[in-house]
This record gives C-alpha cells, structure tokens and sequence, in this order.
C-alpha cells in the first residue's frame, strides 16, 4: 500500500526526533523533524503538512507549555485546517487540556507508546483530508450558488418608459416573499427580470435555480421537481434531490408555466399550498422554504381560460404579475440594446469596435423583432463578425429573414459548407428566424424536443 501524509515534528531533543522520525516514516509518505520552533514558518512555507507533532515546552527547564502554546496558535495562523497533535510530559494534561481548547487536535505523552503514536497521527491525517475535502465542497457549493444565484452574463437594457414601469413592480415586489408571474414573448427577458427579482430580495445569498417546465417529460416531473429514493423506479441508483428542497432557502423560477399538462398542475398546485414535497419512493413528506417566480409566453387570457389551466394555480402563481412588453413596443430599447451587444461582441470575437451607420440604425428600428432581444442580440453577433467596413451597414445585420412576408424569398442555394456541425447549427438559426424565435415552434419543424433543441443551441453556443 501505498504511503500518504506529511509529517512535521518539533522537538528540542534529539532523541525524540529520531524516534519519531525512524517510527514514522515506515507509515507516512514524508517525515521532516524540527529542532528549533522558529523554522516551523518556513518548513510550512515549503511543506504542505498534514499533521504537526509539537512538543510543548522548548529549552532547558521550560516547563510551564507556554511556548507550546503559542506556536500553536502561530501554526494554526499560518494553515487552520492543519492537525496539531501535542507532545506533553505525564503531569503535565492540564497543559494538554488547554492546547485542545486552543486548536490542538490530540495529544501523545513522553515516553510514548508508539502503537499510540502512530494510531493517533493516522487519524491526523484522516481528519486533515477530511477538512480537505468539507473546504473544497464548501467552495464548490459556494461557486455552484454564485452561477446559479449571479445573471447569465446578460444586462438589462432599458430607457423606454414601458421597463421603468417592469423595474418600479420589481422594486416593489422583490422586498417580499410574494410569487410573481412574469409574461411576456420569447426572447423579451423573462429571466432577467426573474434573477434582478432574486437579487434584490432578502433571499439574494441563497440559490436561485431555474427549471424548464416545457423541457421535463411527464413521466420524469415528480422526480425532477419532488426528488426520489433510490430504488424507487428502474433506473433510480441513488437518492436524488428534487428541484423544490435543492432551492430550499432560495428562489425557484419556473420558466414556460403555461405548457404544463392539467394533472401535472395539480401536483404543483398541491406542492405549493402544503409547503412540502413527497420525494418518489419515500414515505414522508419533506418541508421546504422556497419563493416561487413562474414565466410563460402564454397570453394571460389562456392562462385565464379553465380548460388550459388551473384557476386556483393561477391563483397562487400571480400573486404580483410582470407584463414584460415586446422589444417593437419599446423601441426606444432597440438602439441602446444593440451598441451593447456591438461592443460585447467586439470582445468577444477580437474585433474592433464600430459604430453602427444611420442606415443600420434606421433598419434597427424599423424591424418588429419578431424574437426580441434574443433576435436583436443574435443580429448584431452576426454583424459584428460580417461586417468589414468601419460602420455596420443594413446588409451585415441580414433582417430579410426567410419567412419575412416583407420580401420575397430568394432561391436556396447550394451550401458551400458541408461541415456538419456548420450546417446543423446554420439550420437551427433557420428554423428559430423563421419562426420568430418561438422554441417550441422551430423545434416542431426540425423534428425534435424543446429540451433537444435547447440543448443543441447550447452546443452551438446559439
């Protein structure tokens, strides 16, 4: 087997550390012993230890523990996730005692036994990779929280009077646990609006996790949302965390609302008035704490219409409801939009910075932006890598869209490129600028899911 840990000892005598040193080496990868305490700085500097092995008196008649003491805290200064262990005379556990209140992990007596010894430095190092392990999760859980709590990376841009009234309801509703509607078109930034609701709540250090409705199959709902128990059904190997307790604490943004089927709104709607979820599998209902934003691009009167979804779910879904109006009812929107996404892309592509020509800017605003925001920024990205004049010019922005009844189509050509990944991802912009950007209607047309098409629009970094 192979051996692990670093080992520091520090010892004024020399016979300790030679005992230690012949001892120790036969279990631990590495072993460095330390006549004077005040290169321990350096040695840690140097060496990642595991555990340090600390004698509590140095010098000759020292016998008070002080200077063990403090090099104690001095370690623990240096590295607090580093195990200590003692090394104290019989008599003398009043000292021990205190070194333990202090940071120290365990102690070993003179003379020492070395079964103990190693026993005891073992679980040293198996506590030290344990701390290890609890830091490194904690940051990941820290990382994890921060991506899912921080924006995609995407600004809200608005002068137009329409957002100040979206941003005002924000403010307002954002302070409280109320759940919140948010309707609007693809594209128009329902999830924005979502996380600035999140991040200016009391819940703003907690998670904020977003989940897909149109994108769960029937079949899988109750597991994703509610969890399951290992066992519950084929194919479940382990327990798993539904979306409801992983945002315990947080905020859950349920996006595309309005395409869930009636009997799965009669769960939701049972989750949400009982405040507890029933993983698959298991026995017992599960408490959560979570604040609900929910989103559609269905029209507010098919939300109202009984047959299509449930009235008391409604009910309890709007408690504040957000309109978040079309990009071409807000065009005082499109021009700032775009120079963002100009420069941004600029960046991103190593490209230098250009300005757009008042005929661009004049067919910006002209356009109706079928897909709103998400068609303009998606524009403006080919037109950034396109252009090569010094301005951006109307044909870069190519808004005479197939499917555009404002002109009509030009034959297909022959495709020069014949890579195909090129050509999936050509096909897919196709099919969402035909349609306006509407997932659920280019992914028909291409023959797949809404969960397959967003996964492929990831890919291709759509």
């Amino acid at each position: 087997m192979s051996k692990t840990g670093t080992i520091l000892v520090v010892d004024d005598d020399d016979d300790i550390l030679t005992a230690a040193r012949l001892l120790l080496r036969r279990r631990f990868a590495e072993v460095v012993t330390c006549r004077r305490p005040e290169r321990i700085p350096d040695l840690m500097d140097r060496h990642a230890f595991d555990a340090v092995l600390l004698d509590m008196n140095f010098g000759p008649g020292e016998s008070s523990g002080k200077q063990g003491l403090e090099w104690l805290g001095r370690i623990l200064g240096i590295d607090p996730e580093v195990v200590v262990i003692m090394i104290t005379a019989h008599g003398s556990l009043d000292n021990a005692v205190e070194a333990m209140k202090r940071g120290a992990t365990d102690f070993v007596t003179k003379p020492w036994q070395n079964e103990k010894v190693v026993a005891t430095v073992s679980a040293g190092v198996e506590l030290r990779r344990s701390r290890g392990e609890t830091a490194t999760l904690r940051k990941t859980n820290e990382a994890l929280r921060e991506a899912a709590s921080g924006t995609t990376g995407q600004d809200i841009i608005a002068e137009s009077e329409a957002m100040q009234e979206v941003f005002s309801i924000v403010e307002r509703a954002a302070p409280t646990d109320a759940n919140v509607l948010i309707l609007g078109e693809n594209g128009t930034g329902k999830e924005l609006i979502a996380r600035r609701l999140h991040a200016m709540s009391p819940r703003a250090n907690q998670v904020f996790l977003a989940v897909d409705m149109g994108a769960i199959s029937e079949s899988l709902f109750e597991s994703e949302l509610f969890g399951h128990r290992k066992g519950a059904f084929t194919g479940a190997g382990d327990d798993r965390l539904g979306r409801f307790q992983a945002a315990d604490g947080g905020t859950l943004f349920l996006d595309e609302i309005g395409n869930l089927a009636p009997h799965l709104q009669a769960k939701l709607l049972s989750a949400l008035e009982q405040r507890e979820v029933t993983p698959v599998g298991a026995n017992r209902p599960q408490p959560f704490d979570i604040r609900v934003i929910a989103a559609t691009n269905t029209p507010i009167e098919h939300l109202r219409d009984a047959d299509l979804f449930r009235p008391d779910l409604l009910f309890r879904l709007n408690t504040v409801e957000i309109t978040i109006p079309p990009l071409r009812e807000r065009r005082d929107d499109i021009l700032p939009i775009a120079r963002h996404y100009a420069a941004v892309y600029a960046k991103k592509y190593g490209k230098a910075a250009r300005a757009f020509s008042a005929p661009a800017e004049a067919a910006l605003l002209d356009y109706d932006w079928p897909g709103n925001v998400r068609a303009l920024r998606h524009a403006v990205e080919r037109a950034v890598i396109l252009t090569s004049g010094e301005r951006i010019e109307p044909p870069d922005l190519q808004l005479d869209y197939p499917g555009d009844t404002a002109a009509p189509s030009a034959p297909a050509a022959i495709p020069t490129i014949l890579n195909l990944d090129d050509m999936e991802k050509a096909t897919i912009e196709r099919a969402l600028r035909k349609h306006g950007f509407n997932i659920s209607r280019a992914a028909a047309e291409l023959g797949l899911t809404r969960a397959s098409l967003y996964r492929r629009m990831e890919k291709h970094g759509i």
